[in-house]
């Protein structure tokens, strides 16, 4: 009988012990995850004994500080939740790698004391893009800021919300959950088309409604038979019994963008008399995941003074790409929703003269709840089907939109210094 293979898989200190594998900057748990993974496939006799070395070295040489994957983003889809949602600028960004050390987040470097304005930076930021505001706040994201919106205004009472509003948003998640996994009950009112000044009013008449609670619809809409309440309706009616205002944008718009004209904004919100309103900052905003509260003065104190908020306390290095989002002029999510259609037809016409395929007609979208339906006129590129699994897993990685047994490439939001790249991606996908 032959020997048995496997008695030749080398030792895991021989394989610690070489010279490429001494100079792998990979922790040394990572390290032996990637010994452990090449001897356990000889044990399962997938491979020979003598590929286990060249594995080990292939695997701590090529590894990545992180396991997430760069893509280029083909889909059309500007804010797309699957791939982390806003890119950030390139000011975003380095602020991230500046903050990344030891930074003065809660120090004051003149006194040499700590400093009770953790975010004063971003704090500032927003208020100068949002003057009418009185003040701000940062959590961690907006799921978070709503919890501690209702539960800093109304605990122990009852938010009143339309029943057209109770949404569920991507992965099942349902904001009537959250809100009531707090000490806060919710009081529905109106039906799911039409909800009037008349249902507010009763739920406010109730000893115990301490908060109104107005929710944009995020990744749907109702047409037809309907009506609803404007936050300027509101206001008269929550100052007559002292209850919070609370609007819920989600989509994170600033101020109005004739490209959306039917996006609500955040300094139209508070125009109109919100006593606080929550945004994300990964979204039409075009920073990092952030939830932002923004409001009175009064009312963004109670926030800040409940123990909730240390909870959902924000990081040093979303506040400082949150920041440099705010400050700077160039923000990819910006340039994408105001993209030209004849430069994206150019470019796809320059791209279908490289790899072949068809230049097609085809709409964008905001993505991530924002401008649910709204169509950003464009153009892609129409490949076939089969190619669409070999972009994603190509270096880089592609992802583009498979719909009608096509694979549709979309430059809207592939920077336009990445085209050469994403053209060198498709041939490659393309090979036999």
């Amino acid at each position: 009988m032959s020997a048995d293979p496997r008695r030749r898989i080398p030792r895991t200190d021989d394989l610690l012990a070489l010279e490429e594998v001494q100079a792998s900057p990979l922790a040394d748990a990572a390290v032996r995850a990637a010994i452990d993974e090449a001897q356990s496939a000889a044990r399962r006799l997938e491979i020979a004994p003598e590929e286990v070395a060249p594995r080990v070295i292939a695997a701590v040489s090529s590894a990545r500080p992180s396991s997430l994957t760069p893509v280029l983003n083909a889909t059309g889809v500007i804010v797309h939740t699957n791939i982390g949602r806003a890119p950030l600028s390139p000011a975003a960004t380095q602020a991230l790698v500046d903050a990344a050390g030891y930074a003065d987040v809660e120090m004051d470097l003149d006194s040499g004391q700590r400093s009770p304005h953790r975010g004063l930076g971003a704090k500032k930021a927003l208020l100068a893009a949002c003057p009418g505001a009185e003040d701000a706040l940062v959590v961690n994201n907006g799921a978070a800021a709503l919890l501690l919106a209702t539960t800093a205004l109304a605990e122990g009472g009852e938010v009143v919300i339309s029943r057209g509003e109770l949404i569920e948003i991507g992965a099942g998640f349902r904001l009537p959950e959250l809100i009531e996994s707090a000490r806060v009950d919710l009081h529905e009112i109106g039906a799911t088309n039409r909800t009037h000044p008349a249902d507010y009013e009763r739920a406010l008449a109730r000893p115990n409604a301490k908060a109104v609670l107005k929710v944009h619809p995020s990744n749907f809409r109702v047409e037809g038979f309907t009506a609803s309440v404007s936050t300027e309706q509101l206001r008269p009616l929550a100052d007559e019994t002292g209850a919070a205002l609370i609007v819920d944008l989600g989509s994170g718009l600033l101020h109005h963008d004739p490209v959306l004209p039917d996006e609500p904004d955040i300094a139209a919100e508070i125009a109109a008399g919100a006593d606080v309103v929550i945004a994300s900052g990964d979204k039409l905003l075009g920073g990092p995941q952030a939830g932002i509260l923004l409001g009175r003065a009064e009312t963004i104190r109670k926030l800040k003074k409940h123990p909730l908020a240390r909870a959902v306390r924000v990081d040093k290095l979303r506040l400082a790409a949150l920041e440099a989002t705010l400050t700077s002029a160039d923000v990819p999510v910006r340039e994408y929703l105001h993209a030209d259609p004849d430069e994206l037809k150019a470019r796809a016409t320059a791209l279908a003269s490289a790899v072949g395929g068809e230049v097609v007609a085809h709409d964008g979208r905001v993505g991530g709840g924002g401008a649910p339906g709204f169509e950003l006129p464009g153009w892609a590129v129409r490949l076939p089907s089969t190619l669409a699994r070999p972009l994603r897993t190509g270096t880089p990685s592609v992802l583009g939109r498979v719909h009608d047994g096509a694979c549709l490439i979309d430059l809207r939001c592939v920077p336009p210094a990445e085209d050469a790249t994403l053209i060198a991606a498709v041939r490659r996908a393309q090979e036999p």
